[in-house]
């Protein structure tokens, strides 16, 4: 299977699309919490005054980043990364982002390098091993990504685990491994049962494992509010339809992928006769 790009997307879901293309973009964890800057040799003690401008150009400059990084423009954001880390240089945020921006980069010893630097600042922080994890995934090193999802999930004071349950069912499901990726998913699911990303990609294993009744019922959450329903969570649910002998039904999603996603991939596919590719 292709890989999918990570998109940085804060505060919002994260689809990571099992068969490679990315949904409505990968939220990695890069939580927005402060970190304390290294202190400088031979420098005066920093007033309130100083620390507060500190904290305002670093995170101004974060979100600079943050917003390159979503946008594909990674060797800009990682110019921007650099002036966080000339201004907080053991910023947790920033070291995560510029992993990710390397694995995005091509650049995966970059990456791993700046991961392993993040956890000998930060020891089995949460959110950097499930950055990394998802690093190591869009490698291909499952087994290595999988241990490294564990360990997130292990620490007794991470409170996101759904979004680390998502991304370990979507590299079990991209290795091939998927019974695991259906339990993993499920797992997400009892977490965050709101979240259109589980849903979409449990349905999506689902259907891969035959089990279409089920299939159906998670993607028809992601269908039933059309502010989270895009061309994808429509094919996947026109293919689960056919399978499942509902012509009626197989009818209506055509129409509106037809209507609504005219120039998409799907409906090209529609139009070719690949429903089952």
């Amino acid at each position: 299977m292709k890989n999918s790009k990570p998109v940085l997307v804060l505060n919002r879901p994260f689809w990571p699309a099992l068969g490679g293309r990315v949904l409505l973009g990968f939220m990695a964890a890069v939580l927005l919490a402060c970190a304390a800057p290294q202190p400088a040799e031979r420098q005066a003690p920093k007033t309130d005054f100083d620390s507060t401008d500190i904290d305002r150009r670093a995170s101004v400059r974060m979100e600079l980043a943050t917003g390159y990084f979503g946008r594909g423009q990674y060797s800009t954001a990682l110019d921007e990364i650099k002036q966080v880390l000339a201004i907080k240089p053991n910023m947790r945020e920033a070291l995560n982002l510029r992993g990710l921006i390397y694995g995005a980069m091509g650049e995966p010893q970059l990456a791993e390098d700046t991961f392993k630097r993040t956890l000998a600042l930060y020891p089995a922080d949460p959110d950097t091993l499930h950055n990394y994890g998802w690093s190591l995934c869009q490698q291909q090193r499952w087994q290595a990504a999988d241990a490294q999802f564990d360990q997130a999930l292990a620490q007794a004071r991470y409170r996101a685990p759904s979004r680390t349950w998502l991304a370990k069912g979507v590299c079990e499901a991209r290795s091939g491994h998927s019974a695991e990726a259906e339990l993993s998913l499920g797992k997400a699911f009892e977490f965050d049962p709101a979240s259109p990303a589980v849903a979409f990609n449990l349905a999506e294993v689902l259907y891969r494992n035959r089990q279409y009744e089920r299939a159906r019922f998670y993607i028809r959450r992601v269908n039933a509010q059309t502010e989270q329903s895009n061309a994808q969570s429509l094919w996947l649910a026109l293919r689960i339809e056919r399978r499942m002998g509902n012509a009626a039904g197989v009818e209506d999603l055509s129409q509106q992928l037809r209507r609504r996603y005219p120039q998409s991939p799907e409906l090209q596919a529609l139009d070719a006769g690949r429903v089952d590719d």
